[in-house]
């Protein structure tokens, strides 16, 4: 009984007791559900953004990890896989060259096929590996969540990509070395050779072509150059030499060009040197897309030089107009002469020419490096040590032309030298004498001498120009009869002129005879030495003519049975033998 007491105590207790407990937890969970509804609402989306917050975190701390520059797995120089993180924390680059070795591997082994290359999921990784026949996966590349965050990608769809690029490239490394692809390349590299031998012949012939006609077309040159003012600075020897080194240049340009496109084309034909030719034909883009890219800059420049250009063209041909126009007498300026029209023309040009250089000059692409400042540099040398005596000839020069000491035609004497002018130019003058001789002076010693210029009279006055002669007679002979005879000699030659008359000055009575000069004018100033050679022979005839003795330069007037010095008679007479 007492345990039965006892027993009605224990559960009456243990009600009470779970009644307790049952009140207490209803209370808690009021007071929970009070409190959660006195919660604000932001809190909610306050939780929601850190947690957002935390993930993008998180996913830009991924980004920052990945390498800057991608490396890329290659397989015959050509790139397969792209690479920016390593998994597992390794190096990139130790990875890579791990990476490649495998892949040229399973390429050369024929025993493995492509298709055996698959994806499956290994948490934390995703891994690409070989499906052996027994279902065992042997892993050649693993990927995790960090390298594909550095894609943009998931683990599995980075991991699928790898496998398609891994499969794509060991076929083409296969298909690349089979029998018919080296016939094939064999035969492309035996056509694209026998199509470069051709067109070589081609370009031969063209050169040669070139060359004949160049050669029989110089002046065609000549006379472009003569429409834009320049042909006065070449002549025809110089345009030839030029262009054909030009054609030259061009020839031999166009065909180391097309010879070095050739090589990276016939390289890649064959599957060992297609990695020089894919070399190879890097430098070449590199290069062209560096050209272009410099051309597309510089266009601005060009454009602003092809302005300076054309406009600089267009005043010259204005000023050779206007000068020309001056030379023909279309046009006069008081005070001008005309034969100043075509010196002044060319200094113009030159003028001209070199203030477009100097206003296109800062245009020029590099103009500003340092080979622009050290050709600079040369030409300021070159010029400082041949610039006197260039300077002193150049304003000699100009000092001829416009003092109009003579012009080109005209016939001068020059320090001893009689010839007609054939050039006059800024550094020298240049004399054709009466035997072809071509004698080139320097200005600065022609303004230093003294000039005769025997055609400025009839040009200029309207005037013959006189030539001179002087003989001597002995005092036994009346010098009325020596004038006669001498004018009467002067008027039988055809090349004296009637405008004049002739006329005889005594111009010293020496010890033994008297100096006689003849004054006659010429008739044509170009044919003075024909015309005073012909006076001098009738001279001689005339006294020889009238038994008239020439002492000159003088002989002594003892007589022992001399013979006398009186030439025979032109009508075949003979003088006295003795006296």
């Amino acid at each position: 009984m007492p345990w039965a007491s006892h027993r009605r105590k224990f559960a009456h207790l243990r009600h009470k007791g779970l009644r307790v407990i049952s009140l207490c937890l209803g209370l808690t969970l009021c007071l929970g559900m009070l409190l959660t509804s006195q919660k604000p609402v932001g809190a909610v989306d306050g939780v929601s953004a850190a947690l957002a917050k935390d993930a993008r975190a998180q996913e830009v701390d991924q980004k920052q990890s990945c390498a800057e520059t991608p490396s890329f797995v290659t397989l015959d120089d050509q790139k397969v896989v792209e690479l920016r993180r390593a998994p597992a924390a390794q190096n990139l680059d130790a990875y890579v060259r791990r990476a490649e070795g495998r892949l040229l591997q399973l390429a050369r082994n024929y025993s493995i096929q492509p298709s055996q290359l698959v994806v499956q999921a290994d948490p934390p990784f995703s891994v690409v590996g070989i499906l052996e026949r027994d279902g065992h996966l042997a892993p050649e590349m693993a990927v995790d969540d960090r390298a594909a965050a550095c894609f943009g990608l998931t683990r599995q769809s980075l991991a699928i990509r790898y496998r398609d690029q891994l499969r794509t490239a060991i076929n083409d490394y296969r298909s690349r070395r089979t029998l018919s692809s080296w016939l094939n390349g064999t035969a492309l590299a035996a056509l694209v050779l026998g199509i470069y031998i051709l067109w070589l012949r081609g370009q031969v012939m063209l050169n040669e072509r070139m060359r004949r006609r160049i050669a029989q077309r110089p002046r065609f040159i000549l006379q472009q150059l003569g429409r834009l003012g320049l042909s006065g600075f070449v002549d025809v020897d110089q345009v030839r030499a030029l262009t054909q080194l030009l054609r030259q240049v061009i020839h031999w340009s166009v065909v180391m060009l097309i010879s070095y496109l050739l090589i990276p084309l016939l390289l890649g034909l064959f599957p060992p040197t297609q990695s020089i030719a894919a070399g190879l034909r890097g430098q070449i883009r590199d290069l062209v897309i560096g050209f272009l890219s410099g051309v597309v800059q510089a266009i601005p420049n060009l454009l602003s030089i092809l302005v300076i250009l054309v406009i600089t063209l267009l005043v010259i041909r204005a000023s050779n107009a206007w000068f020309q126009a001056l030379d023909l007498g279309r046009v006069r300026i008081p005070g001008f002469y005309q034969e100043w029209a075509l010196p002044t023309a060319r200094l113009a040009t030159i003028l001209l020419t070199l203030i477009g250089l100097a206003a296109a000059f800062p245009y020029i692409p590099g103009s500003g490096s340092q080979v622009f400042q050290g050709a600079g540099l040369v030409v300021g040398v070159l010029a400082a040590l041949g610039s006197s005596a260039i300077a002193t000839n150049v304003i000699s020069g100009l000092m001829l032309i416009y003092t109009r000491a003579f012009r080109e035609g005209d016939r001068v004497e020059i320090n001893g030298v009689v010839g007609v002018v054939q050039d006059r130019a800024l550094l020298v003058t240049r004399l054709k004498t009466s035997r072809n001789e071509l004698v080139s002076i320097p200005n600065a010693s022609v303004i230093g001498a003294s000039v005769v210029n025997y055609s400025f009279s009839r040009r200029e006055i309207q005037q013959p120009v006189a030539l001179m002669t002087t003989i001597t007679i002995g005092y036994d002979v009346p010098w009325r009869q020596v004038h006669a005879l001498m004018l009467d000699a002067a008027r039988s030659v055809p090349g004296i002129t009637d405008e004049i008359e002739p006329f005889v000055l005594q111009t010293s009575l020496n010890d033994f005879h008297i100096s006689y000069e003849l004054n006659a004018f010429v008739r044509d100033p170009a044919l003075y030495p024909q015309t005073l050679s012909e006076v001098l022979a009738a001279l001689q005839d005339q006294f020889a003519a009238a038994d008239v003795e020439i002492l000159s330069p003088g002989y002594h007037a003892i007589r022992d049975g001399n013979p006398r010095t009186v030439p025979p008679a032109p009508d075949g007479g003979s003088p006295p033998q003795q006296r």
